[in-house]
């Protein structure tokens, strides 16, 4: 095929991905009532201290019943068309099980937080969840290194370095481990998070195209299909929420993508906006715990913005268009750093 159909083909998978997700909404919303996947209100921090802030500023949306694990549609979705049309062991093999590997992590968790009791947000304990997605990361790396023969690392402007293998996996799962953090904490307000993930997939869609990677273009392009459904689904006000499903496979799957087009040190470029959330919480978690003083009025960013008088959609919008500007910056230094 000549790029031109290549595009074309990659054009068609984001349409089925949009598609599948679209058809499978309704089933997902008639067992999410019928088996009451109700998201539980979090009400306390990771340190076990309650969240006054939170509680008062999300209490609208837990008035009425609000499905989580709706990330299991894009899940089914990626997953039935990529396998169907677009499954390669050199291109989409790798990001499709990181995918599945984030969202199997994050099904355990949202199952617990549906099904659990207790107080606050039940859920998996934050340790356990980080070794999970660390060995997700962990084993994929391994593959990506020793089966796949990936041993170098782009540093834009400078050139590849090699790395030792070891090294190259210990890379790896902190960039599926990092995204798969970054994406979650970003789930807090209605679009937030697919929007900044479709900006994501956008900038690696395009990288792979350059480099003429064009499964791995066709995946990033699938992905965003689901989030263009998602997105229809999820403006304020939400039908319901991705979960830790949704956002783990997100991160996962785009940690994976950034190793593939060798552009891991574009992440926190590219992931701008999910960078400063973090680093925000972790601000935030060690000026209480040191310090006993807050930074922010609510941490991650965005809570800050909301308690600050921000509209949530003027909040959304916004790091939606700071997304799309980092996803441009993003691909400009790939084309002019060396990774294209």
């Amino acid at each position: 095929m000549s790029i031109n159909d290549e595009i074309f083909y990659g054009l068609l998978l984001s349409l089925a991905g949009f598609l599948f997700s679209m058809v499978l909404t309704p089933f997902y919303t008639h067992f999410a009532y019928k088996y009451k996947f109700w998201k539980k209100q979090k009400k306390t921090t990771v340190d076990g201290k309650d969240l006054p802030v939170m509680s008062k500023l999300h209490a609208h949306k837990f008035k009425h019943v609000f499905p989580t694990m709706a990330g299991l549609i894009g899940v089914i979705s990626v997953t039935l068309v990529t396998w169907t049309f677009n499954l390669d062991r050199g291109q989409t093999w790798l990001p499709l099980v990181g995918f599945l590997g984030g969202a199997l992590v994050g099904v355990i968790d949202d199952v617990i937080n549906i099904f659990g009791s207790g107080r606050g947000a039940a859920g998996l304990r934050g340790p356990v969840k980080f070794f999970l997605i660390s060995a997700v990361g962990l084993l994929l790396g391994w593959f990506f290194a020793a089966k796949l023969g990936w041993t170098t690392i782009l540093v834009p402007f400078l050139g590849n370095f090699e790395i030792s293998i070891v090294g190259m996996i210990l890379i790896f799962a902190f960039a599926v481990v990092a995204t798969s953090n970054a994406v979650n904490i970003t789930d807090g307000l209605d679009g937030l998070s697919g929007g900044l993930a479709m900006m994501a997939y956008g900038a690696y869609g395009v990288i792979a195209l350059l480099q003429d990677q064009m499964l791995l273009f066709g995946f990033c392009l699938t992905v965003i299909g689901w989030l263009l459904s998602y997105i229809w689904f999820n403006v304020p006000p939400a039908r319901f929420m991705m979960g830790d499903t949704g956002s783990f496979a997100l991160g996962a799957g785009l940690g994976v993508v950034a190793m593939m087009t060798n552009s891991f040190l574009l992440l926190p470029v590219i992931c701008l906006p999910a960078v400063i959330e973090t680093i925000s919480s972790l601000v935030q978690l060690i000026s209480k715990k040191f310090f006993h003083k807050k930074i922010f009025i609510s941490a991650p960013l965005h809570h800050h913005l909301e308690a600050k008088g921000w509209g949530e959609a003027k909040i959304v919008m916004r790091f939606w268009i700071i997304a799309g500007v980092c996803a441009i910056l993003g691909v400009f230094i790939a084309a002019t750093g060396g990774a294209i």
